[in-house]
């Protein structure tokens, strides 16, 4: 294919994201990397490019470029018009209504419920990979997915995490509905589903070994706080699946419309971002063999650069600075410090 980079528009640890455009006009977006380093968006193509759902983004294919005499690889991803929906809360005044956020819930459910029937777990479900295309939502960012069952690494954003997430435990398809709660909440407040824990380490270990749940607006109907909370049941045994809420009577009225978005098309690439999840190295060392949760929060952390989108005052902590001072009883594991700002 035939086709001129236009101006960078995002930039993450690993990729570019670029407008692109082909001779005769059309209009994708593509996400670029030095080709020695493009193992994850060549696996983030092989998913994709096997997917074909009105929920989920398309590939459009990739090749590899010359640019100042290095080797580029380009993944070729559809554009979507509407921008993300986080971009679109923010536009609507940070929350959505019932009627709209219904709509897109039954529409991400759809989506991910293909994915599950294709046997893949996406890993990091949140407002920011849901884009707005039109009259649908479509699921974006497979950078986090893997295949269901093939153990490696777990990845995601801390915040949207299921507690067996959190624990090094597990990471499948009830992972991804626990996140798509957490996500009905980001439509209805506008945040992510934790905002009154700033230090992530302390949310990581809330998530993984408390008993809480995220809390709900008071605002949203019955029928709403009972649908968040069966995705939002902590023994992911008993959660329910995409496929049975989407028969939840919260569904039931979902019309079939566009949604009245007004989000444009520049604003939402400026603010685009080449993936960034975190993962949790597991390949080495498993649940199993940690000998205390803080050896689990320890790696969850250690994992990488966490994306956490708008909070700014989340922050990475250094894993073994902090087991180093648990040791020390200068800290104890309810009140973790932090050691290194995050920011961007």
């Amino acid at each position: 294919m035939t086709w001129t980079r236009g101006p960078t528009i995002g930039r993450g640890s690993t990729a570019t994201v670029s407008i692109a455009a082909t001779p005769a006009g059309d209009i994708f977006a593509v996400k670029s990397t030095d080709l020695a380093s493009s193992a994850l968006l060549k696996k983030e193509e092989s998913f994709i490019s096997q997917l074909s759902s009105p929920y989920v983004i398309r590939c459009l294919g990739s090749d590899v470029t010359i640019d100042d005499h290095k080797p580029i690889y380009n993944l070729f991803l559809e554009y979507s018009s509407g921008g993300s929906l986080s971009d679109l809360i923010g536009k609507r005044g940070g929350a959505l209504d019932e009627k709209t956020i219904r709509f897109y819930s039954k529409q991400l459910l759809t989506g991910l419920d293909y994915l599950h029937l294709s046997g893949l777990v996406h890993c990091d479900i949140k407002g920011q990979n849901v884009l707005v295309a039109g009259a649908a939502v479509k699921i974006a960012d497979f950078g986090c997915a893997k295949l269901a069952g093939s153990g490696g690494c777990f990845a995601g954003t801390p915040a949207y995490m299921a507690p067996e997430v959190a624990r090094g435990v597990e990471q499948s398809f009830a992972a991804d509905v626990w996140s798509v709660g957490c996500t009905v909440i980001e439509m209805a407040t506008g945040r992510h589903p934790w905002p009154e824990m700033k230090d992530p380490a302390v949310a990581i270990y809330r998530i993984a070994y408390s008993d809480d749940v995220p809390e709900l607006p008071g605002w949203l109907s019955g029928e709403a706080r009972d649908f968040v909370g069966k995705c939002l049941v902590r023994d992911a045994r008993r959660r329910w699946t995409a496929a049975e809420l989407l028969q939840h009577p919260f569904l039931d009225a979902a019309e079939e419309e566009a949604s009245p978005t007004r989000v444009t098309d520049q604003g939402f690439w400026d603010a685009v971002e080449a993936s960034e999840c975190l993962e949790i190295a597991t390949e080495t060392a498993s649940s199993s063999e940690m000998d205390s949760p803080v050896d689990r929060i320890g790696a969850l952390i250690g994992g990488g650069n966490p994306s956490f989108d708008e909070d700014r005052e989340w922050v990475t902590v250094r894993a073994n600075e902090v087991e180093d001072l648990i040791e020390e009883e200068e800290i104890s594991y309810c009140d973790l410090v932090v050691m290194e700002d995050y920011s961007r």
